[in-house]
């Protein structure tokens, strides 16, 4: 199994900046992919932006130019760094991650952290 633990999130005005990171645990496991996704009251949870373990990055046309997905050296942290947040960005996020346990492959979602964004 593989444990997300997200911090990060909070209130924050339009316009401006946010960092949220998450850090992946467990035990003989191996990642290939880690991102974020989220999900406005109301809405679907939609992709943000994810990172395989190489240099393939993918964003949501809504937050490209404006967030930033990056992963530590040891590959099993993943950050989203937000700016220029608008209302729109109001949502819960989720870490996830594609991981192989013990020969299987598995999604695995965090608890998810509340970003609102007031106007």
């Amino acid at each position: 199994q593989v444990q997300l633990v997200e911090s990060g999130g909070g209130l924050v005005q339009a316009g401006g900046s946010l960092r949220l990171s998450c850090a992946a645990s467990g035990s003989s496991f191996r990642m290939s992919v880690m991102g974020w996704y989220r999900q406005a009251p109301g809405k679907q949870r939609e992709l943000v932006a994810t990172s395989d373990s190489g240099p393939s990055i993918i964003y949501a046309d809504s937050v490209k130019a404006r967030f930033t997905v990056s992963r530590d050296n040891a590959k099993t942290t993943v950050y989203l760094q937000m700016t220029s947040l608008k209302t729109e960005d109001t949502a819960v996020y989720y870490c996830y991650c594609r991981a192989v346990v013990r020969f299987v492959q598995a999604d695995y979602w965090g608890q998810g952290t509340q970003v609102p964004v007031s106007s």
